[in-house]
């Protein structure tokens, strides 16, 4: 519920916006022929319970110092102090990120298969050679014939999964059935990513939208906040109080700043905004927002409900009570408070970009994440080729060290002498 002051006096008399709780409260005058007039509270809390006696809102009505407050949540501590009128649900608890980026192109070669499937298949190709290895040995230890080293069985091992094995086969049929079932399972893995290598050059991957409390957590160099006046209610006990663990984390690590502060954090990266959902919505579609409806940040889909309605809390014994809570019973069966809520965020937003006169801060759009289809070009493959200046390499270490091998083998110099003298 937002307003405007008549004086800068803090407690002073308001003008309130167009929102649901000022259409309520002027139906209400309407209905029941009564005036009234608003005004703000001084310290701008809802109040929190010190030894049985609230501060901030809850306070005045628990001092009868006011009739009623518009926008509060119920509480068993406040329950026991003032009357409760539900007005509309409660709007739900989420996380403002970066939009998912696109993945990086230069891991897209690898990127079809998971990284458990990688190590199970490397795993796969060494106990396979192992193996194979053994078979040939224990053939060779009781019917002789040619001796295979263990890299040989590695190699074709390797060799079969590229569909590129050596041309020699194994002697014996046990060696044969292996080979034979390694050539099923190496036709199977190489169809599946091959089909999934297509499919992610043809769409390109992002990374996974921050949705939750618990993913927010559990990113590396991760920060957050939320706005000062939320924890000056409800939300104070919620997060102070709470006994899940992410929670507890969450609120301990909890920075302060208003939501265009944190919004322009956000925008940098490696930062989330912990606010409700609707307020988050209305900031991005009035000032984030451009005329194709582009706008830079990620609202989760799946909010937290911190509290069981919103609604206004009232002093005790007040006479109007009963009547309230009838008017406000028949506006939410005609469906008036819903259809409420959605034209005053449509208003609200068309009176902020008209305020704003478009931002150009909604000019920051990412014009790299465009889904139209493009010819594959070497930033695309470039995983490729970073694989083969990797196998460039590692042939050539392996080079060197065969080399230094050879020339320290005593045996080796030795028949190469003999063989001069000769």
């Amino acid at each position: 519920m937002d307003f405007e002051r008549r004086t800068e006096e803090p407690g002073g008399i308001i003008n309130p916006k167009d929102s649901i709780d000022t259409r309520l409260i002027y139906a209400f005058a309407s209905a029941l022929n009564f005036t009234f007039e608003i005004r703000e509270e001084p310290e701008r809390t809802w109040g929190l319970e010190i030894n049985g006696s609230f501060t901030g809102m809850i306070g005045q009505l628990q001092r009868e110092e006011t009739d009623f407050c518009t926008i509060a949540g119920p509480s068993p501590e406040r329950l026991k102090v003032v009357e409760y009128l539900r007005g509309y649900p409660s709007d739900l608890m989420t996380v403002t990120s970066l939009k998912p980026s696109l993945l990086p192109q230069h891991l897209s070669l690898i990127r079809p298969f998971e990284g458990e499937l990688w190590l199970a298949l490397m795993v796969s190709v060494v106990a396979w050679g192992g193996v194979m290895w053994i078979l040939q040995r224990t053939w060779r230890w009781f019917a002789g014939g040619r001796r295979v080293d263990f890299s040989t069985t590695l190699l074709y091992g390797w060799g079969a999964l590229l569909e590129q094995p050596p041309p020699v086969l194994s002697v014996s049929n046990s060696g044969r059935l292996l080979v034979g079932w390694w050539l099923v399972f190496c036709l199977v893995i190489t169809t599946g990513f091959r089909s999934s290598l297509v499919a992610h050059m043809t769409v390109q991957g992002k990374t996974l939208p921050i949705e939750t409390f618990e993913d927010m957590v559990k990113q590396d160099n991760w920060k957050w906040c939320t706005e000062p006046w939320l924890l000056k209610g409800m939300l104070f006990d919620y997060f102070s109080k709470h006994t899940d663990p992410v929670v507890q984390k969450l609120y301990k690590h909890m920075e302060m700043l208003v939501a265009d502060e944190a919004l322009e954090r956000v925008l940098e990266g490696g930062f989330t905004l912990v606010d409700f959902e609707n307020y988050v919505n209305i900031i991005v579609a009035s000032r984030y927002t451009d005329a194709r409806g582009y706008n830079p940040f990620y609202v989760s889909k799946k909010g937290v409900s911190v509290m069981a309605a919103f609604g206004w809390g009232m002093r005790r014994g007040a006479p109007f009570y009963p009547r309230f809570k009838q008017l406000k019973s028949r506006l939410e069966d005609t469906g008036i408070i819903s259809y409420w809520i959605e034209d005053v965020i449509a208003r609200r937003v068309r009176e902020n970009r008209a305020a704003a006169a478009m931002d150009v801060r909604s000019a920051k759009t990412d014009t790299t994440q465009d889904d139209n289809k493009v010819p594959l070009g070497l930033h695309h493959m470039q995983g490729a080729f970073y694989l083969l200046f990797l196998g460039y390499v590692v042939a050539l270490l392996i080079l060197f060290g065969e080399t230094i091998s050879h020339n320290s083998d005593p045996r080796i110099s030795t028949t190469f002498l003999t063989t001069n003298k000769t």
